[in-house]
């Protein structure tokens, strides 16, 4: 049972989490590059602010699931 949920964390979750994480950044990338190109433009500086709000949330988000998935591996290995 452990060598499947090792298996299943490591060439699923993993490499999913990682690019949630990097969707995220560029989410969050993409709100600055708004925010400072418009900066004579009202609208644009709060749709920046909007993306790099729900940038943060989704760091925030991919983060604490990655720190609950290790939590629950490494609990269920030292069941054993």
């Amino acid at each position: 049972m452990d060598i499947i949920i090792a298996k299943f964390n490591d060439a699923i979750l993993q490499p999913l989490i990682y690019l949630l994480l990097a969707g995220a950044v560029v989410y969050f990338l993409w709100g600055i590059y708004k925010f400072v190109a418009g900066q004579n433009n009202e609208e644009n500086q709060e749709e920046g602010k909007k993306h790099m709000v729900w940038g943060i949330v989704g760091l925030v988000i991919m983060v604490s699931v990655w720190g609950i998935l290790n939590f629950i591996q490494s609990t269920l290995t030292s069941i054993k």
